[in-house]
């Protein structure tokens, strides 16, 4: 390997890394916020299954071996230091068959994760309350406000709550209620609403002024929307990733014999 191409593929290396450093920020950052967030959708997901919280330790895991690795191989690229990129090669190895792995599991647990949701959610749909006190409560009307849908399958799935269809008058859940596009929704609605001028002696679920559409529909159809994107950032990654093994080893094989005198002093 010529010396022009030595450093270009130095250079690239410690660009490849600088990018990986970011990149372990944000996915570190990504594990921290699942854990902190009690306000949406991924507070109701951790009720579900205890293997979101698992996976936020693991994206603050893999977040954290990521940044170490960026230092290493910026490090190791500019002083050509063997035993730096060395590391680096097995950290990105690793994380590279971690992403597979946990790709391979959701993919054939994506039914089974589907199956606690839908039981998760009917059990706070079953037991919610007026009073809507408890932090899955307002996640769940934080969601169903906010994605504009209403129960899991369908809004029929709240007459199975006893307290709801106790009432005497058409009444429904707050967060349910079908808002205009033009309406400014900042505070989400919680508990139990009365129909405005009802007069009906009985809670009929035809007539309540809701979204019709389940959650379940609304989650699936952007899933589908943005499947490609999803799918070209992981692609895109793994793309990434490969040209860093590939540059580390070809640099490896370049330098011969270590330099330690070439590795800053702090």
């Amino acid at each position: 390997m010529g010396a022009g191409c030595v450093k270009v593929t130095k250079y690239f290396l410690f660009l490849f890394n600088l990018l990986f450093f970011i990149l372990g920020a944000v996915i570190l950052g990504f594990g921290v916020w699942i854990l902190a967030d009690k306000n949406s959708f991924i507070s109701v997901l951790q009720t579900s299954s205890s293997s979101l919280q698992v996976g936020a330790y693991v994206f603050i895991g893999v977040g954290a071996i990521t940044i170490v690795m960026g230092f290493l191989g910026c490090i190791g690229a500019v002083n050509e230091v063997r035993c730096l990129l060395g590391l680096y090669f097995v950290f990105l190895l690793l994380i590279l068959i971690a992403q597979v792995t946990v790709g391979v599991l959701f993919y054939f647990n994506a039914d089974k994760l589907k199956k606690e949701m839908g039981n998760t959610v009917m059990d706070i749909i079953r037991n919610y309350t007026a009073n809507a006190t408890s932090s899955r409560e307002e996640a769940w009307d934080y969601v169903q406000a906010q994605v504009k849908c209403c129960g899991w399958v369908s809004y029929y799935n709240w007459t199975e709550n006893e307290e709801l269809m106790g009432f005497t008058k058409t009444t429904y859940p707050c967060s349910c209620e079908k808002i205009k596009e033009e309406d400014n929704q900042l505070i989400v609605k919680k508990g139990f609403c009365e129909a405005d001028n009802s007069t009906v002696s009985e809670n009929n679920p035809e007539d309540w002024p809701v979204n019709t559409e389940g959650c379940m529909e609304k989650a699936q159809a952007w899933l589908q929307e943005n499947f490609g994107i999803l799918l070209g950032v992981c692609a895109g990654v793994a793309v990434i990733e490969l040209l860093g093994l590939f540059l580390s080893i070809c640099l490896c094989r370049y330098i011969h014999s270590e330099d330690y005198s070439k590795v800053p002093k702090y």
